[in-house]
């Protein structure tokens, strides 16, 4: 009998953490609305050597994502900085993203400030807060997002609309296609992945996460354009699960890692990995999956494998999101806890305000 019965999880998912996942449709298609509707009249990007997203935690995931969806088409490189400042070549010739799901993230805050020193072109993403006070105020361009659910469960909204002002801006394609493609593959996928499913051999969210109990995943991933996919599936084990994983992603990891799988010897069998497997992988990289599954295998350690579902590459990558943050719900009520609060992150930033930056 599993532990991922309705009653269990009704108990335990008291600020309904469930709903906010499996509306993730729903958010893309709202998102795309917002998206469309953003001017960008009179916004040069005449001259742009690079753009760069600054931000942190959920508001920088979607950064991640279109860093790593448009990387084999854009012409100019996308930073995704995770500071309290920006990089020293951000410039005139940088469009900065400042993205703070609240507005009050006291690192996007500071990088904001200093990039209006260096008069960079701006555009700026947030459900309120100072970033949208600080933005009207200078006249930097805004993309107001809806507020009220955690930071991490915004992928859509933080995603989607700087997506479709990148293709206004020239630097990509409309995307508007993809976008609907990826809302049909994630409709389809919540059908599969929802509780009523969770007690069915075909819910391998619920199968994963039931391999997960008391044991340390390992995720692994190809570098180009599942980086994504298996960060956003290590934040979503640790701020919905409490539960930690360790990351790495191909080729580089057989290069390093692969190496470390002999110690500490008496851990091993509380290690699991997790294969993100895309039919868009470089062959190589294929190959180099199957090899490394092969000689974990012969070693005793537990290997799932998790592919992608969808045509086109965008609905590859969030099947593949979607899947991991329904992972880390079915995790968390397994492992017995809401996965809603986030205790030590508020008690880390009321630390940091009883001395303001």
């Amino acid at each position: 009998m599993r532990t991922l019965d309705i009653d269990t999880i009704k108990a335990l998912d008291k600020s309904r953490m469930l709903e906010l996942l499996l509306g993730l449709d729903k958010q893309c298609a709202e998102a795309k609305y917002i998206g469309l509707n953003v001017d960008l009249t009179g916004f040069s990007a005449d001259g742009v050597k690079n753009i760069v997203f600054s931000g942190l935690g959920g508001s920088a995931i979607g950064a991640d994502l279109i860093r790593s969806y448009t990387a084999d088409e854009i012409d100019v490189p996308i930073i995704v900085n995770r500071d309290y400042t920006v990089p020293n070549f951000v410039g005139r010739d940088t469009v900065l993203f400042t993205s703070s799901y609240s507005g009050n993230t006291e690192e996007t805050l500071s990088a904001y400030k200093m990039a209006r020193e260096k008069k960079v072109r701006m555009i700026a993403i947030s459900s309120g807060g100072k970033l949208e006070e600080s933005a009207k105020k200078d006249g930097v361009r805004f993309i107001k997002i809806p507020s009220g659910i955690p930071p991490r469960c915004a992928l859509g909204y933080s995603f989607i609309p700087p997506l479709l002002a990148l293709g206004k801006l020239g630097f990509i394609p409309n995307k508007e296609r993809e976008i609907d493609e990826a809302i049909e593959v994630l409709r389809s996928l919540k059908k599969e992945l929802g509780p009523e499913a969770s007690d069915s051999k075909a819910n391998i969210a619920a199968d994963i996460a039931l391999a997960l109990k008391s044991r340390l995943p390992f995720i692994y991933g190809a570098n180009a354009h599942l980086d994504v996919a298996v960060t956003r599936m290590r934040g979503e084990l640790a701020e919905n699960s409490k539960h930690l994983a360790s990351t790495h992603v191909f080729p580089e990891m057989n290069h390093n890692e692969i190496v470390g799988w002999d110690f500490p010897a008496e851990l091993m069998k509380e290690f699991v990995v997790i294969f993100l497997r895309d039919s868009g992988d470089h062959k190589r990289v294929a190959m180099r999956i199957d090899i490394t599954r092969d000689i974990l295998k012969k070693k005793g350690i537990k290997t799932v494998e998790l592919h992608s579902r969808g045509v086109g590459l965008l609905s590859r990558i969030m099947s593949l999101v979607f899947t991991g943050d329904m992972i880390s719900f079915y995790l968390a009520i397994i492992n017995g806890i809401d996965p809603s609060p986030v205790d030590r992150i508020t008690y880390l930033k009321n630390e940091l305000a009883k001395e303001p930056l």
